[in-house]
């Protein structure tokens, strides 16, 4: 009988499958590979989406911003047109400065949302509407403007024409006026300074020397006018003695072109018109006459009729 030999400490071996257990390693590096792979790439894409996002906020916030300052630029610039905005558009203006004013707040945040950007970019393009009929209106009222003061010219110059011409006529009328009345004066055709000597007997003679005269005679036709108005007329008489003063009461006065003047005496007729005779008579109260040179200016309707002198011995 064979008798087996063992080594002392050696275990009894177990066949296995070496094969089998190192194929199984290598899934497990495979799969856990593959979970780390697919991690990376999801954090990636993840981070990237989010920097996309973040830069196209960002974009969009400058976009947003930039079209904001232009809405308001142009806002300034109808500001500072030189029209007279009714109160609608006073209205209007200062609602879009306010959603202005929101807009700038609202991207001014630390964070905006998709649904931020997108009511902004509904703001921008109610308020760009809202500018532009602003601005339509506002340029229809300039050009409104322009044409009134175009017209307002026109008429200016049309109503300074027409008083330079209303000037020039009441000008023309005047000169008209004057010459009428000038040709309307009367003129003394004949006049005759006489001294005259009352005597006792109530007769009347014709004296030169002064010593002896009594009352200064005046006789003197008006020439026929057929622009003169008939009727009564004041006749007023100015006398100037031999020493060259005029004798005349200081408060008795008239007015010939607008000056006054003072008279010696004054009488009434009754102008007919038809180459009439008038007389009157003149006594130098309380005093003698002189002797020399009497000068008698008549004046009639502002103007001088006539003069004559006569010499007393």
């Amino acid at each position: 009988m064979k008798i087996e030999e063992h080594k002392v400490g050696s275990p009894k071996s177990v066949d296995e499958p070496v094969g089998k257990r190192d194929n199984s390693k290598i899934y497990f590096f495979i799969i856990a590979i593959a979970a780390l792979l697919a991690t990376n790439i999801y954090f990636y894409v993840k981070f990237k989406s989010s920097g996309e996002k973040l830069y196209t906020v960002t974009l969009q916030k400058e976009n947003l911003q930039t079209e904001i300052d232009r809405i308001e630029a142009e806002l300034d610039n109808l500001k500072a047109q030189n029209v007279v905005p009714t109160e609608e558009l006073n209205a209007a203006e200062q609602d879009a400065r306010g959603k202005i004013e929101e807009l700038r707040k609202g991207l001014e945040k630390g964070e905006v949302s998709d649904k931020d950007v997108e009511a902004a970019k509904q703001d921008v393009a109610r308020l760009k509407d809202q500018v532009a009929k602003i601005k339509d209106e506002i340029t229809g009222l300039r050009i409104k403007n322009e044409l009134l003061a175009e017209t307002n010219s026109q008429l200016k110059e049309e109503v300074n024409s027409s008083n330079n011409k209303v000037e020039a006529l009441n000008s023309e009328r005047r000169s008209l006026n004057d010459k009428i009345s000038k040709a309307s004066n009367l003129k003394v055709s004949n006049i005759h300074i006489a001294g005259v000597e009352l005597k006792k007997s109530g007769d009347v003679e014709l004296e030169t020397k002064a010593k002896r005269i009594d009352k200064m005679q005046i006789n003197f036709t008006l020439a026929d006018n057929p622009l003169a108005a008939v009727g009564k007329k004041d006749i007023y008489v100015r006398i100037i003695n031999p020493k060259g003063n005029l004798i005349a009461d200081s408060e008795d006065l008239f007015y010939v072109h607008g000056e006054k003047l003072q008279y010696t005496f004054k009488e009434s007729i009754n102008f007919s018109n038809n180459g009439q005779e008038y007389q009157m008579t003149w006594s130098d109260e309380g005093h003698k006459f002189q002797k020399g040179a009497y000068t008698v200016l008549l004046y009639a309707d502002n103007a001088i009729m006539g003069r004559s002198s006569i010499v007393l011995k």
